[in-house]
């Protein structure tokens, strides 16, 4: 956890130079009109510039990043800082200024769109939300400390705009050391190019741990889109009374295998329906939950979370004996270290990882597989699913350290494992494939609920030796029908690398998943700028001015424009406690939940701000209702509606296309931040303080309502989860509309 926040937190160094630049120009600006004698149509565009080069870099970025990596796209945000402070301290006339605040804008584009999807492609499920806000924190510490020398600088008899904005360059100058010479690249993204074995270390480093394979099975299995998805329930046991090559006693019973040798399970199919069985029927249509308007897949989600009220927990919840119950290795066993030479003299037929040095060209064996030994090299392998399957304990790339236990955990309770079925085909004859399974305890921990007694012949377990479990079942990410007759080897038996993709897989932006996916990041991203935040962010200093801040300091000697810059300052500071409260809440009581509880405080304090600034109060009174009501709009947003748009367009959608469908949120939220900002000195102009804030409070109404019909909940969810979640919700959608 230590090593992943770390990361984060250098990472987001990125977002510390966008609050800097955010704050410094809001403060500049208000020389560089002087400097200039620009009209209010030419002092938008200086401001916006940076919107305008963040909107031109976001349209190739995703695309980008999936073709490079997201690590050479930070570093390239870093230099573009550099260079932009460099230019803004030279710039002799406004064109030349507005240059620079284009290169600077194409640092914030790549700084804004991938730091939070880097932070997403690394971060442990369980506290993903918390380290993914901490852009929101470090954002606002880097506008409290621009502010802070703004208005150190407007004390100065003439403060210098132009130094004001060169100083990015000294921070941006960390940043670049941090991105160069610590950050490591994505292991999604490595994963998804076939670098396993570099996917393999990065994850190591990150969990502080040598076993991972777990976690490098479901990165593999998240390479896939699209696919028929189910939703099944099981009653799940511990498979140590039965040896690798039987099959369960009774028919109605399958095996589960973890990725790891020494885990499996046996599980029977529940036939009554459990809480998500029930949102679902096994027809394929959705249930309605009796609010009109909700999308099923919000309730789909929602099953999931109201069983696990608090998810932030590195222990998973699935299978809590998980060692001593549901592992059929003897844990007096010391497992063996491996290595190329002792798999040649064992005859294993498996080459290891380490040959070949860093190559990844000898990892073609799959991540499950069977253990072959001398003996049964020439024998044919029996039709039974337990002798075709068994776990790869000696291939280095799923190597542990003997500690099995949680090794299949994958985040918030749930569980990575596949099935072998087989059914008859048009020929009589029986033919067989391996299924994914995600698997996920119904019920708080100790829970037996009644679909116990659902179990064929009535046979209810003791207690404790069986649970509850809901299932997504679905077809592995690089399974190859056509290889199951040349080798008796489990999923992945394609390497990644042969899979990989060689362009935007324009394609994928169609499967129904992705489409659900992209209306909700697309929704979301643009109700969020329209509520208004970067434009009074950016005219922070001129909304108090005309509020009549200067009244409030007037004892202090201050001009309007230190007096303003100061409450910047101070409200800037406030943001920061409150998004650390944000930051613990992230991820207990989610993402959903902290929209919803604060939009409506955003509302009220618009709609005082409006009355404040329609009746006649007094100047004081008028300037402090207004001081306030700016600030606890500040404070509040960032609590919730300021990082949880990214987080959750970093969180759903599939690794092979995450980049792209990144960009294009992205780009929606650049162009609704280029209106926004270029419009509001205008809108100032003509209709007023009340009149802009009216029409933000009217958008945050409409961003509740979307959110509690649209936005799911995604806390403590893997990724690979959620996605597949998108896909089995949107797809049983369709299907409904379709009856």
């Amino acid at each position: 956890m230590r090593s992943a926040t770390m990361v984060a937190i250098a990472a987001t160094i990125g977002n510390l130079l966008q609050g800097w630049d955010n704050a410094t120009i809001a403060g500049a600006i208000v020389y560089i009109t002087e400097d200039f004698d620009l009209g209010s149509s030419l002092e938008g565009l200086v401001v916006a510039m940076s919107l305008i080069g963040a909107t031109a870099v976001t349209t190739c970025s995703g695309a980008i990043s999936d073709w490079i990596g997201r690590k050479p796209m930070l570093i390239a945000s870093s230099v573009l800082y550099f260079v932009s402070g460099l230019v803004m301290v030279w710039s002799p006339n406004v064109y030349v200024l507005c240059i620079a605040r284009l290169l600077d804008g194409f640092g914030i584009g790549l700084a804004v769109t991938l730091v939070p999807l880097y932070i997403s492609e690394t971060a442990p499920a369980d506290i993903r939300g918390s380290l993914n806000t901490l852009p929101q924190f470090l954002g606002s510490g880097g506008m409290f400390l621009s502010y802070c020398m703004v208005f150190g600088m407007s004390l100065m008899n003439s403060p210098n705009w132009r130094l004001m904005l060169g100083v990015l360059s000294i921070p941006s100058i960390i940043y670049f050391a941090l991105t160069v010479f610590y950050l490591p690249e994505s292991p999604r993204w490595l994963v998804s190019k076939g670098r396993m074995l570099e996917a393999k270390k990065v994850l190591q480093q990150l969990r502080g741990t040598e076993d991972v394979s777990g976690e490098m099975a479901l990165l593999v299995e998240g390479l896939g889109i699209g696919g028929e998805t189910s939703i099944e329930e099981y009653i799940i046991g511990p498979a140590d009374e039965l040896a690798d090559d039987q099959e369960p006693a009774d028919k109605d019973k399958i095996r589960l295998y973890g990725p790891e040798e020494g885990l499996s399970w046996v599980a029977r199919p529940v036939t009554g329906q459990g809480s998500l069985i029930s949102l679902v029927s096994r027809q394929g249509s959705m249930v309605n939950q009796g609010v009109p308007l909700m999308d099923p897949l919000v309730a789909l989600f929602g099953s999931v979370h109201e069983k696990f009220p608090e998810t932030a927990s590195t222990r998973s919840m699935l299978f809590p004996n998980f060692g001593s119950m549901f592992s059929t290795a003897d844990p007096r066993v010391k497992t063996e270290q491996w290595d190329e030479e002792s798999l040649q003299r064992e005859g294993e037929g498996y080459a290891s990882d380490a040959a070949g040095g860093d190559s990844d060209d000898n990892l073609h064996s799959p991540l499950i597989s069977r253990q072959t030994t001398s003996l049964e090299k020439d024998l044919v392998p029996p039709a039974s699913h337990g002798s075709v399957l068994s776990m790869r304990r000696h291939s280095s790339l799923m190597q542990g350290t003997g500690e099995t236990v949680g090794s299949t955990g994958i985040g918030g309770g749930w569980q990575l494992a596949w099935k072998w079925s087989e059914k008859e085909g048009g020929d009589g004859k029986k033919e067989g494939g391996f299924k994914r399974v995600y698997l996920h305890q119904e019920g708080g921990p100790g829970s037996r609920r009644g679909s116990l007694l659902s179990l064929p012949g009535g046979d209810v377990p003791a207690e404790g030796e069986f649970i509850q479990a809901a299932a997504l079942v679905s077809q592995p990410a690089l399974y190859s029908k056509e290889l199951i007759d040349q080798h008796p080897v489990g999923p992945a038996m394609v390497h990644p690398s042969e899979t990989a993709s060689k362009g935007p897989i324009w394609a994928a932006l169609f499967e129904p998943g992705v489409k659900h996916a992209l209306f909700v990041g697309i929704g979301i991203q643009l109700l969020q700028q329209f509520s208004g935040i970067n434009g009074v962010l950016y005219y922070t200093p001129q909304i108090l001015e005309e509020a009549g801040v200067e009244v409030l300091l007037e004892d202090l000697g201050l001009s309007t424009e230190s007096s303003s810059f100061l409450i910047s300052a101070f409200t800037t500071l406030l943001m920061l406690p409150c998004i650390a409260i944000a930051i613990k809440l992230m991820d207990i009581t989610g993402r959903r939940t902290l929209l919803l509880t604060t939009i409506p405080v955003l509302v009220v304090s618009l709609i005082i701000l409006i009355i404040a600034n329609l009746v006649s109060l007094g100047t004081v009174l008028h300037a402090a209702l207004s001081t306030i009501c700016v600030i606890i709009y500040f404070c509040v947003f960032v609590m919730a509606y300021g990082p949880i748009p990214n987080i959750l367009c970093s969180e759903i959608f599939p690794t092979r296309v995450r980049g792209l469908c990144i960009a294009i949120c992205a780009l929606v939220y650049w162009i609704s931040d280029i209106i926004v900002t270029y419009s509001l000195p205008d809108l100032l102009d003509s209709i007023g303080l009340a009149g802009v804030f009216g029409i933000y409070a009217v958008v945050c109404v409409i961003s509740f309502i979307f959110i509690f019909l649209k936005v799911p909940e995604t806390k403590g969810m893997p990724l690979e989860v959620i996605t597949e979640f998108f896909a089995v919700g949107a797809k049983q959608v369709a299907a409904a509309k379709s009856e």
